[in-house]
């Protein structure tokens, strides 16, 4: 796993205060509420990382308005990505630290930069990964607490869009980690065809994505939870 270059701390967002580790080469980017590991080579992200509390889901529950999607100023204009690349492209712009858990109007905002977007099927984006991102704040609720890391994988080619030549995923994937329960769920949703979700092990994912979400957890804490996965897949335990 290759290291970052880090443009800022903020290990706050990271479980064991320790950030997911890629096999690619990236720029730690840190939001407020929020980090994204950023690949300059591949203009879009590899993960982004949060940690959620119940009293920042319910502060979160009372936020009004929306943000407008913009490039990532931090960066360099040789590695970001634009609006007009997701423009006419069939593919929505798709959050990686989803804007429905942002707990301010500012933290909102940062969200919708795009750095922390990746082309994603606009009937899973409104649909099914939709759902499952109120499926963790709701876990958040009864838990307390949780660390979220969220990323695309690229098993099988599916082109690029705009002139950045972004590439479209094949699949998005979110990994949770519930320290109440000692416990780990990660979600893994089609970004194509019948855009399905299923429960897969951590192993699965830094194989098919690249990335551990937690490495500065023991493994005694990465228990994998049916009921976490089921509950993330269906609302339902």
């Amino acid at each position: 796993m290759l290291p970052v270059a880090v443009f800022a701390a903020c290990p706050e967002h990271f479980a064991a205060r320790r950030g997911p580790q890629s096999d690619r080469q990236l720029i730690l980017l840190c939001s407020a509420e929020f980090a994204s590991g950023y690949s300059a080579e591949d203009r879009e992200p590899a993960w982004s990382a949060e940690r959620l509390t119940r009293a920042g889901v319910i502060q979160g529950e009372n936020l009004k308005g929306r943000g407008r999607f913009h490039e990532d100023m931090r960066l360099p204009r040789s590695v970001r990505s634009t609006r007009s690349d997701y423009k006419r492209s069939g593919w929505s712009m798709g959050h990686l630290a989803p804007s429905g858990d942002a707990t301010t109007r500012s933290g909102r905002e940062e969200t919708f930069a795009l750095s922390n977007i990746v082309p994603q099927a606009i009937v899973l984006n409104s649909g099914h990964w939709n759902e499952i991102e109120r499926n963790v704040r709701r876990i958040v609720k009864r838990e307390g607490a949780a660390y979220v890391v969220t990323g695309p994988a690229f098993r099988e080619p599916l082109g690029v869009v705009g002139a950045d030549r972004i590439r479209v995923p094949s699949s998005v994937w979110k990994a949770v980690y519930a320290p109440g329960r000692h416990a780990v769920s990660v979600i893994v949703c089609r970004n194509v065809g019948q855009y399905g979700c299923n429960a897969v092990g951590l192993d699965a994912l830094a194989r098919v994505a690249g990335v551990k979400p937690f490495p500065g957890l023991q493994v005694s804490e990465l228990r994998r939870d049916e009921e976490l996965d089921r509950f993330l897949l269906s609302g339902r335990s």
